[in-house]
């Protein structure tokens, strides 16, 4: 798995449109490329505060501004890219092993995150030294 920043990609969802609101579908297999086996969401996040800082070595994640906007910070060791989430018919596909920030937060936003597994201590990496040595060691093999 030598994946880059340039995998994660912004996907956009159907929008159904009517006059009392309208209604995004997202369904695993169909709209983003896996089956979703959790799914939560981070609210009330206080001024300045970031989430996130940790990478997966074999989540995928699909993230929504379901309210509100914020960005993400992606990082494969050796590239960086920013993506600005403000719309909830728009999420961006995370790949595993790539290191991720969430920040600058609006008042009142919501990020809702599709997770392809369920929630496994061992697959996360919060050290961001450790993780530069998973890529290093996925890069030279």
């Amino acid at each position: 798995m030598k994946n880059s920043v340039y995998d994660c990609v912004i996907l956009p969802l159907s929008k159904i449109h009517n006059r009392a609101g309208n209604i995004t579908i997202v369904e695993g297999q169909k709209n983003i490329p896996f089956d979703v086996r959790r799914v939560y969401y981070l609210y009330d996040i206080p001024g300045g505060e970031n989430r996130g800082g940790h990478a997966h070595k074999e989540l995928h994640q699909f993230i929504v501004a379901a309210s509100g906007s914020f960005n993400v910070l992606l990082d494969d060791g050796q590239n960086k890219k920013t993506f600005t989430l403000n719309r909830p018919d728009y999420g961006l596909m995370v790949v595993p092993g790539i290191w991720r920030e969430l920040f600058e937060f609006s008042s009142g936003a919501i990020c809702l995150v599709l997770a392809s597994h369920k929630y496994d201590k061992d697959d996360y990496m919060r050290d961001y030294d450790q993780f530069i040595i998973f890529r290093d060691n996925i890069n030279s093999t």
